[in-house]
């Protein structure tokens, strides 16, 4: 078993948590992208039992944040909103260097590949100009929002898995996020394993899906994904906050970023 898991588990499912930022993107700052997506892919087939051991440690960490830290990113987004992106930020920032350096980028990518970054960078980035209404939240089930949920959470558990698109974010544009995190909160049950089945059906197809791109067509996948992640940027950013005090927090925020982002980008520091 790879226990270190649970604490990479608990960064993703800290991020998970939050609109706008990637479990994905977590992923790749801690160097396990590539083996999170191989052992989702290849733990729906006959050698299940190879990647339990990667797998069942990350899951019991991803399960704890979004648990235990559900109403704490509540009250940070709530109360802190700008040193919290901050921090995000840093973290998104922080990761580009190291994959840059993982593909290549100044050797492998063509003028073809700046262009896939430049669209897929502006079509994310305009998402910062929706505002997504989120409904009231959902707290009993019915045949009608079961379906509804189980698709968000499908829809959702893709996005999770992209380094630049939150999966939280997604919920947000759908209208459940807070139902999401309502159900969290308070372990409603029902809604929880609704939501649950569609994440792990959308992790079986988005896994497969992935990791056929990354294999045939590694340096136009990579500049998707570096084009998502910059584009990330722009819809967690907050704005420059008006209070001297958050203005602060929120530049400490930003540094402490960059620097967990640095120590956790390498497979070796991870």
């Amino acid at each position: 078993m790879q226990w270190k898991n649970i604490y990479r588990g608990l960064f993703i499912g800290i991020s998970d948590l939050i609109p706008g930022v990637s479990g994905g993107t977590i992923a790749f700052i801690m160097g396990i992208y590539d083996e999170l997506l191989a052992s989702i892919s290849g733990f729906f087939s006959r050698e299940w039992k190879k990647y339990i051991g990667f797998l069942l440690p990350l899951g019991i960490g991803i399960g704890i944040a979004l648990l235990v830290f559900s109403k704490m990113i509540e009250y940070l987004l709530v109360n802190h909103h700008a040193p919290t992106q901050f921090f995000f930020m840093g973290l998104i920032i922080g990761v580009l260097p190291f994959i840059t350096k993982h593909v290549n980028m100044k050797k492998n990518f063509k003028l073809q590949h700046f262009l896939i970054i430049l669209l897929v960078g502006v079509a994310l980035a305009s998402l910062a100009f929706l505002k997504p209404q989120d409904t009231n939240p959902i707290t009993v089930l019915t045949s009608a929002n079961a379906l509804k949920l189980f698709f968000a959470g499908w829809l959702g558990s893709m996005a999770m898995l992209l380094p630049g698109i939150s999966g939280s974010f997604i919920l947000l544009l759908l209208g459940v996020y807070s139902t999401a995190i309502g159900a969290l909160s308070n372990l409603n049950l029902p809604i929880i394993a609704v939501i649950g089945a569609g994440v792990i059906v959308g992790f079986i197809v988005s896994s497969k899906v992935i990791s056929f791109l990354l294999s045939n067509y590694t340096y136009l996948t990579f500049s998707i994904i570096i084009g998502l992640i910059i584009g990330s940027i722009f819809v967690i950013y907050p704005g420059v906050p008006d209070h001297g005090t958050e203005f602060v927090m929120s530049v400490i925020a930003f540094i402490v970023g960059l620097i967990v982002a640095s120590l956790f980008s390498s497979p070796n520091k991870a």
